[in-house]
């Protein structure tokens, strides 16, 4: 029997010159390959399979667990190639001019690797977070190695390259733990009275159920514009994601409440001359 199984582990599946891959072979790449993944099934159970787990425990878990995936792959690749008869050590020496000609055509690729590393290791951003690139709010929803997935405002999946995330300025909004502070401008007739449009702010600011510390709503008469004058209000939210479509409801309210006030709010006119 034992001589049987040993004569079928030795059978040459495939064979060119001095190299042959034998049953064997197969079975432990298959073996190294389960293995690997059953491993990363057991850590992923481990670190997320608590209950309660907060949203701080969550992202900080997930950037370790990408890291810890990505070392026990690298591990488990370089194990397979040891079992189908390839020295690592070797073929990296050997190909060590073709690898800086490959580097330098994929330095970008690898700026983006090493930024994501930096990403997970660093925590400075994680997953769940809301930040604005180039002008885009996006909540990253997954970083990886070399790129990062966020959804923008408007549900639009974007692919983000890490580099953008490590070497841009980029405003980090969930840094701001408690609350953030956001405005709306409005600009009304000439003749129109001040501390009515101050009252009105207010009002149309208070009744939104997504501002926060509602003693804190501040009217700010801002300037004297060539058609209008102009008046902003400022307040606190913590839906730093949705603010635009808060803000929105916001102008809805405003635009209803200087309907009621008899309140104007101009558009630009320009007074043309005619000399005969």
């Amino acid at each position: 029997m034992m001589e049987k199984l040993s004569k079928f582990l030795d059978f040459q599946i495939f064979h060119v010159g001095d190299y042959s891959i034998k049953v064997h072979t197969v079975l432990s790449v298959a073996v190294i390959f389960l293995v690997t993944k059953f491993i990363i099934w057991l850590i992923k159970k481990a670190l997320f399979g608590k209950k309660k787990l907060g949203l701080f425990d969550q992202k900080n878990i997930s950037g370790l667990f990408q890291i810890i995936k990505y070392i026990i792959w690298v591990i488990s690749i370089s194990l397979i190639f040891e079992a189908i008869g390839v020295n690592v050590t070797v073929l990296l020496a050997g190909s060590a001019a073709l690898l800086v000609g490959i580097g330098m055509g994929l330095q970008q690729t690898f700026n983006d690797f090493i930024s994501g590393v930096i990403l997970l290791i660093e925590g400075s951003t994680k997953v769940g977070d809301v930040l604005e690139i180039d002008g885009e709010v996006i909540k990253i929803e997954e970083i990886g190695l070399r790129t990062s997935t966020g959804l923008s405002r408007n549900d639009i999946v974007m692919i983000i390259p890490n580099h953008l995330i490590t070497t841009n300025k980029v405003i980090n909004w969930s840094h701001q733990i408690k609350k953030t502070r956001f405005s709306v401008d409005v600009g009304v007739a000439y003749g129109s009275d001040p501390e009515l449009i101050f009252k009105v702010l207010k009002e149309s600011v208070f009744e939104h159920k997504a501002v926060i510390d509602k003693n804190s709503i501040e009217p700010r008469f801002v300037n004297f514009g060539n058609s209008s004058l102009d008046f902003e209000v400022l307040f606190f939210s913590k839906n730093v994601f949705t603010i635009e479509r808060t803000k929105s409801d916001i102008r809805k309210a405003i635009y209803k409440n200087f309907a009621k006030n008899n309140i104007t709010i101009p558009f630009p006119q320009m007074d043309v001359y005619l000399k005969k």
